[in-house]
């Protein structure tokens, strides 16, 4: 029953996670309607601005990262008396859940990505 709750509360982390990196990359999308239009219009092309978008969440990927690898080790750290059976400094756990919430964040801040790559450049100007 335990690992079940624990699977759980591990999955709805993960949720929260993918739908905080697209909440943020999407509102910075919507602020960013009339520049990314602009550099559209200028010639700029779709996948130019997915990859500026994918970059944005790749930072805030990369800054999740790395100040949550340090607060995890401080977390292992300070619950070692309560771990029994798993090694509290285990870097094949550590290596895999960073993979995991790197594939989340990249996939969260793909559908941002694709929203702002389908900017219309001629609505933008217009609604200037």
């Amino acid at each position: 029953m335990e690992g079940g709750l624990l699977l759980l509360g591990g999955l709805l982390a993960l949720v929260i996670v993918a739908v905080g990196i697209a909440g943020v990359l999407a509102f910075s999308v919507s602020t960013r309607t009339n520049e990314i239009g602009i550099r559209m219009s200028l010639g700029a092309q779709p996948a130019r601005v997915q990859r500026m978008i994918l970059g944005e969440g790749g930072a805030l990927l990369g800054l999740g990262l790395g100040l949550g690898l340090p607060g995890a080790l401080l977390a292992a750290r300070a619950i070692r008396g309560l771990l029994f059976g798993v090694a509290p400094y285990d870097p094949t756990t550590f290596g895999i859940v960073a993979l995991v919430m790197a594939a989340i964040g990249l996939a969260a801040s793909w559908i941002p990505a694709l929203r702002a790559s389908r900017v219309d450049p001629v609505v933008t100007l217009r609604a200037q």
